[in-house]
């Protein structure tokens, strides 16, 4: 029997539509985030969902807290390993600020393939907790389990380097997780595989 987990990223949040790097930083879901968050609750409300993941992040619990609203009957649980990496002192910027003050960070590129950040946690450091988290969760499925993981977009990312066994600092810059966007990995024994990524037929227009 194939077991399912889907990867949700929160909803549009503050820090997002002013262009500002979250990281671990707490910001707020806009009324847009929220609606995102409805949209998708009412999306995964009849995907049979059994087990709910959450980051242990601001923006997570609240997008979880609407999920559940719109019917998504699974108690949350909070998961620490599924946290964005820590951009430590780039956190507050935007692209612009950051790609002014240290030239070797491209504007158009992905932070999250930045090997180390002042401040914050390494890549080999944020990979391992991720792929820890992903391991877990996977080991305690049931077959025809279904799991949703509301998260963050490096976190997505992260675990798809995993299960495609692709470089993460390749992936990463290909695409950018959208806000309440769903990837879903089927899991049959010990082997998985993306059936979509970053899916938004969901959402709002």
């Amino acid at each position: 029997m194939t077991a399912r987990v889907l990867l949700v990223r929160h909803g549009e949040t503050t820090w997002n539509r002013d262009g500002r790097i979250q990281g671990w930083a707490d910001a707020t879901l806009t009324e847009t985030g929220r609606e995102q968050a409805r949209a998708v609750g009412e999306h995964l409300a009849d995907a049979g969902i059994d087990r709910l993941v959450v980051s242990d992040l601001k923006r997570t619990l609240e997008t979880a807290a609407e999920l559940r609203a719109a019917g998504v009957a699974a108690e949350p649980e909070r998961a620490r390993a599924w946290r964005e990496r820590d951009f430590g002192e780039l956190q507050g910027l935007t692209r612009t600020a950051i790609a002014s003050r240290h030239p070797e960070y491209h504007r158009d590129g992905s932070l999250l393939a930045v090997r180390s950040v002042e401040g914050g946690e390494s890549l080999p450091a944020f990979e391992t907790r991720v792929r820890e988290g992903w391991e877990q969760l996977v080991d305690g499925l049931a077959a025809s389990e279904t799991a949703a993981v509301v998260t963050h977009g490096g976190p997505i990312r992260a675990a798809l380097s995993a299960v495609t066994d692709r470089d993460l600092t390749s992936l990463a810059p290909e695409f950018s997780p959208s806000n309440c966007g769903v990837t879903e990995i089927a899991v049959e024994g010990t082997g998985c595989s993306v059936v979509d990524r970053d899916g938004t037929d969901h959402l709002p227009e």
